[in-house]
């Protein structure tokens, strides 16, 4: 089986061969190449995810704030959900709480921006810097006064 060839034809049966190949020690035989792109691009994508769970919950955070006659309870199960969400990521890949800070600063205009949009509050209301702490964020039953 030529595994570059496959790589491309049957993504799953890739996978099964290197793996396969890999248990036995085959080394000679696996698709270095593929599975080193492919790892990289799974560290990518669980960063992204990071930042768009964070993204949402930062938004959900900002209209509890600054639209309190609008607060519901979809707003705290969304809230709720995104933490889960970002507990679990946390917990498969501990690394990325190193992302977390540096990630606040990337999303919190794109929050902002949501925020804005969807309780039609002009952009200039919310503070230019996130006004809650990745402690508070994250931290379970935090919705800020």
């Amino acid at each position: 089986m030529n595994l570059r060839a496959e790589y491309d034809r049957d993504f799953y049966a890739w996978i099964n061969k290197n793996v396969e190949l890999l248990r036995q020690g085959d080394l000679a035989e696996v698709d270095l190449e593929h599975i080193a792109d492919e790892l990289e691009s799974m560290g990518k994508r669980d960063l992204r995810q990071l930042r768009s769970r964070l993204q949402v919950l930062v938004m959900h955070l900002l209209k509890w704030k600054y639209q309190p006659e609008r607060q519901s309870k979809s707003w705290v199960a969304t809230i709720n959900h995104q933490r889960d969400e970002i507990e679990v990521l946390l917990l498969d890949s501990p690394s990325l709480r190193g992302e977390l800070d540096k990630s606040l600063e990337t999303i919190y205009p794109k929050a902002v921006r949501d925020a804005a949009g969807e309780t039609d509050l002009p952009e200039t209301i919310f503070p230019e810097s996130c006004p809650f702490g990745i402690g508070e964020i994250l931290a379970e039953g935090f919705l800020p006064k």
